[in-house]
């Protein structure tokens, strides 16, 4: 048997090797993202583009599924690239090191992940404002399909994360914190983006003991320099696993019911 023979087991063959054809791009790896994208590398995807611009802290390690004492201190893509190789050799694994700006799109979706060749889906885990909204509006204007993180931080009760278009959050309980008020306005202002696209989000009230800001500045592939606040939010170690989880669940859901010409 080999290593997708239990995947086979239910969805069969030929929707294996349909998986080992798509092109996923995750953006962010963190709690959310990094927990998305094994889920997605065990499932059987082909290739990858993984986008971060961080290495490995220490307190990554309550969360995050790359962190452990081991690989503190390494960038993150590349710790990631050999897990995922380490799962599947035959995976292709594209990274690029650095803050996701409009600035870096060419840069970002180049070789075997220009837009020409098709990336089917993009997982966004970024947890910046600026980026999330300018990743959003590039999905959309390029016609990728793409799922969205909404609000794991600030939280511990997973059973409160939802899965819904942007237009229903408000009516599914959620937005009610200051990041997703946030990200919702400037969706709408500056891009005029209020339906069609899939976000994971929660109903549950934002909690932090205390406000971490500090100043980042960050060096990417292209050398470009970049200064951010980066507001550090509370986290806990099942909400954003299971944020992440839902992602991939989304995504493998709609691969197969697309495949198999089933209503989602």
């Amino acid at each position: 048997m080999d290593i997708f023979s239990r995947n086979e087991l239910y969805w069969g063959k030929e929707f294996q090797e349909y998986l080992k054809s798509l092109k996923i791009a995750v953006f962010g790896l963190g709690g959310v993202g990094g927990f998305a994208l094994e889920a997605l590398a065990r499932a059987g995807i082909g290739h990858f583009l993984i986008v971060d611009f961080d290495t490995v802290s220490i307190s990554n390690i309550n969360r995050q599924l790359i962190a452990l004492n081991s690989t503190a201190g390494r960038k993150k893509t590349e710790a990631f690239k050999e897990r995922l190789l380490d799962i599947n050799p035959s995976i292709q694994v594209q990274i690029y090191n650095g803050f996701y700006s409009e600035n870096v799109s060419a840069q970002v979706f180049s070789g075997d992940f220009s837009i020409s060749a098709g990336v089917d889906f993009i997982v966004d885990a970024i947890d910046t404002v600026k980026s999330k909204i300018e990743l959003i509006k590039f999905a959309r204007n390029n016609g990728i399909q793409m799922v969205s993180s909404f609000g794991a931080g600030n939280r511990m009760d997973a059973s409160k994360l939802f899965v819904s278009d942007i237009s229903e959050i408000k009516a599914m309980g959620g937005g009610k914190d200051a990041f997703v008020k946030n990200v919702l306005h400037k969706l709408k202002k500056y891009a005029d983006i209020e339906s069609g696209l899939t976000v994971v989000s929660s109903t549950e009230k934002a909690h932090s003991e205390r406000k971490i800001k500090t100043i980042e500045y960050i060096t990417g592939d292209d050398g470009t320099s970049v200064e951010f606040t980066k507001y550090t939010p509370a986290s806990t170690p099942v909400v954003p696993a299971v944020a992440g989880y839902l992602m991939a669940d989304y995504i493998l859901k709609t691969c197969y019911n697309r495949f198999f010409n089933k209503k989602p």
